[in-house]
């Protein structure tokens, strides 16, 4: 079989971040989870610290950049996708969301996501299940049953059921086992060009 393609979607702000931390650690689990199912496994961060201007971009004429285009498109073709993002007043960040809002309605569809947040304290755990399930249920995406919080002081725990650890091993498996067994994604074709905004309206002058 071809190699699965897990995209790790991360919205921390800081560098370093815990919601890359957290982000790696959850690859790092589902990967090798997937290797041991017999399954290889191409893993892809997208880090939206650094696609903050090209997003803000996006929403307001339309047309991605291309740094933005290809991680969306990357999104799009993954066989598997892990997001995470810190918590901020109960609800995920204003940049992952409107990454979020920068994919076709689609995208996701019956695509199998694990969901994981970090926040500084554990009271932001609920976000998990009444912000971010939400979202990705409307998108029509199939997320695994256990979402990962990180708040601070988990980040010192041992490998026990209830540590962080633990979750993680839990999630992890969830979504291996939604993978395993999936044929990999059919390798995109040759991109379409885009036309540049301003090349279409110089082609409608010159009619």
């Amino acid at each position: 079989m071809s190699a699965l393609k897990l995209v790790v979607v991360t919205a921390g702000l800081s560098v370093p971040s815990s919601a890359r931390l957290l982000a790696d650690r959850l690859a790092e689990a589902t990967a090798r989870d997937l290797r041991e199912a017999g399954r290889d496994v191409d893993v892809r961060v997208v880090e939206l610290r650094g696609l903050a201007r090209d997003i803000a971009d996006n929403l307001v004429t339309g047309f991605p950049p291309p740094a933005l285009r290809d991680d969306v498109r990357a999104v799009e073709e993954a066989d598997g996708l892990i997001a995470v993002t810190p918590i901020f007043s109960a609800s995920y960040s204003g940049l992952f969301k409107s990454f979020v809002d920068v994919l076709d309605k689609d995208a996701l569809t019956g695509k199998p996501v694990l969901i994981a947040a970090t926040g500084g304290t554990a009271r932001h755990s609920l976000a998990l299940e009444h912000a971010m399930r939400p979202l990705f249920a409307y998108l029509r995406a199939v997320v695994v049953p256990t979402a990962v919080f990180a708040a601070s002081e988990d980040w010192g725990a041992n490998g026990t059921d209830g540590s962080l650890a633990g979750r993680i091993a839990r999630a992890a498996g969830e979504l291996t086992e939604s993978l395993a067994g999936r044929p990999a994604t059919p390798r995109a074709r040759a991109a379409e060009q885009v036309v540049p905004f301003a090349q279409q309206l110089a082609a409608l002058r010159a009619h």
